[in-house]
């Protein structure tokens, strides 16, 4: 008990004061999530004392970074200070009265986001992922996803970002609805035929998930309008079905700093990439030129097989999930190639290619 309080007394404080005056500082509030609900201070984290030491190795968080805990008057907060320094966090601080101190002398406030009754029953196969729980679907709540194209790709991966409570999507399409589409894009159907693709894509999102936004945008992509599109968005999900506008996409996204996940298909197989870093390769490290004509048929010359584009799109959004996430192992660097019709999966390390612009980026 006695080598307890010693450990607590040791603990260095900082004042209100000196926090304001200091930015360096890794700021964590460390109190229960429905503490919350009062307000914490601006751009703090919010981790709940029993799944810090958990979450800073998750988020590689240095030994020796300055970090200052807080609760609500400044008790546990040391409690916690002292299990990070029993694992050698060597620059550890607790705030002098917590948040009532910092409260009390009308600094500001940050209210987070908060989940509803309803979005606690409508998300809580999420919530009950530790990797995700209640601070997880926030982000996604608040993450802006512009999908380009709502074909095979555009169909599924559209559906799952919806399903998963995306707050913001944008659905990027010039197209309209025809039969032979429905073999393939389950985001149509057959009373939707002769409408715009956009139009019925809205449709059938608003009627999966009421809560988002969705935003249509009927243009064709063009080198012109790609970077007024890219702009508003965190993550671009390249779901067309030719060289040509993945090439912009890529380019744009790229030039903007903008994680892009894309993804092809051909006949009874499919490939998806994603590029979340300036470190990964981009589109054209891969394929600095479109191949000819020929060697590159389109699904209405060779065809395709329903599913194919399905499983890929569910891939992005995927992707797309561990981005907002900032979870799992993404697919900088590799090229997930998938044969639906031998079972076959291959995992393809992919390189920057000397000479590419995303070199420069």
């Amino acid at each position: 008990m006695n080598n307890i309080v010693d450990g607590i007394d040791s603990i260095r404080s900082i004042s209100v004061d000196e926090l304001k005056d200091n930015a360096g500082f890794l700021l964590i509030d460390v109190r229960e999530s429905h503490e919350y609900l009062d307000g914490t201070i601006p751009q703090a984290l919010t981790i709940g004392r029993g799944f810090l030491e958990i979450e800073l190795k998750k988020r590689k968080i240095e030994l020796d970074r300055p970090i200052v805990l807080f609760c609500a008057s400044g008790l546990r907060s040391r409690y916690a200070a002292l299990n990070l320094m029993l694992l050698n966090y060597s620059n550890i601080y607790s705030l002098q009265g917590g948040f009532e101190a910092w409260k009390a002398q009308g600094n500001p406030i940050e209210y987070p986001l908060s989940l509803s009754e309803n979005d606690k029953k409508r998300y809580a196969r999420h919530l009950s992922l530790q990797d995700i729980g209640t601070d997880g679907q926030l982000k996604i709540m608040q993450a802006k996803v512009l999908v380009i194209g709502a074909g095979g790709l555009g169909s599924s991966c559209l559906l799952y970002l919806a399903a998963a409570g995306v707050g913001e999507i944008a659905v990027v399409d010039h197209d309209i609805v025809d039969l032979s589409n429905l073999q393939r894009q389950v985001i149509h159907n057959e009373k939707m035929l002769k409408k715009k693709k956009v139009e019925s894509a809205l449709h059938t999102l608003r009627a999966l998930n009421s809560e988002i936004t969705v935003n249509t945008i009927d243009e064709r992509i063009t080198p012109e309008n790609i970077d007024g599109l890219v702009d508003g968005y965190d993550i671009i999900v390249d779901c067309t079905d030719n060289f040509k506008a993945r090439y912009i996409i890529n380019d744009s996204a790229v030039k903007a700093g903008k994680p892009v996940v894309s993804a092809a298909v051909f006949r009874y197989s499919g490939q998806v990439m994603t590029r979340s870093n300036n470190r990964a390769p981009c589109y054209r490290c891969v394929y600095p030129e479109a191949p000819p004509a020929e060697l590159a048929p389109s699904c209405t010359e060779n065809g395709v097989i329903g599913v194919i584009p399905g499983m890929l799109g569910i891939y992005q959004a995927n992707e797309v999930l561990k981005i907002i996430l900032g979870i799992g192992d993404c697919l900088n660097g590799k090229l997930l190639k998938i044969d639906m019709l031998n079972n076959q999966h291959q995992l393809l390390t992919t390189k920057k290619r000397p000479g590419c612009q995303c070199h420069n980026h």
